[in-house]
């Protein structure tokens, strides 16, 4: 933690009406002020462990992506964008949801089309070129339900399959 500390030594100024007069005020003097001074004290510096925790994680994630066959990651990110699309309509319902997904869907999906681009890189394809086929890519993406919303179907069948279940 720094300190700072000030000198001041009290000024005494004549008046031009009575010269006997003085009146005090704490200003600094010409000779008494020696600068600001710093006083530091060791702070131990923080630790690391979770970042580099972290940067594993993201790592094995990144090995595991590039693991995948390119029609592969295509078929995650309309996965992962349909999953998004239902968290932005439970948000807009208010209904309970993890706001945390948001940013972890996002960033999961950058990465794979980080994955995607670097092997464009790798095929000599340029941006224009890849922008291009991007487009064509979207336009062809069929629109099927997420794997979120099919999972919320299922548990909506099977809690209506025990009501009917206690009825009988």
């Amino acid at each position: 933690m720094l300190s700072l500390s000030l000198s001041l030594t009290p000024l005494s100024i004549a008046s031009p009406s009575s010269s006997s007069s003085t009146l005090s005020f704490f200003f600094p003097s010409k000779s008494s002020f020696n600068g600001i001074q710093l006083r530091s004290h060791t702070i131990p510096p923080p630790t690391k462990q979770r970042a580099v925790v972290m940067m594993a994680k993201r790592e094995l994630e990144m090995e595991e992506i590039r693991k995948l066959t390119t029609e592969q990651i295509n078929e995650e990110v309309v996965d992962l964008k349909g999953d998004l699309l239902m968290l932005r309509l439970q948000k807009s319902a208010r209904n309970e949801f993890k706001s945390s997904e948001f940013g972890r869907m996002r960033k999961r999906i950058a990465r794979m089309l980080t994955v995607k681009r670097e092997r464009e890189i790798e095929e000599g394809i340029g941006k224009r070129l890849s922008r291009k086929l991007d487009k064509k890519w979207k336009k062809n993406i069929v629109v099927r339900p997420s794997p979120l919303l099919k999972k919320l179907r299922e548990e909506e069948a099977a809690a209506e399959a025990a009501e009917a279940e206690k009825a009988t």
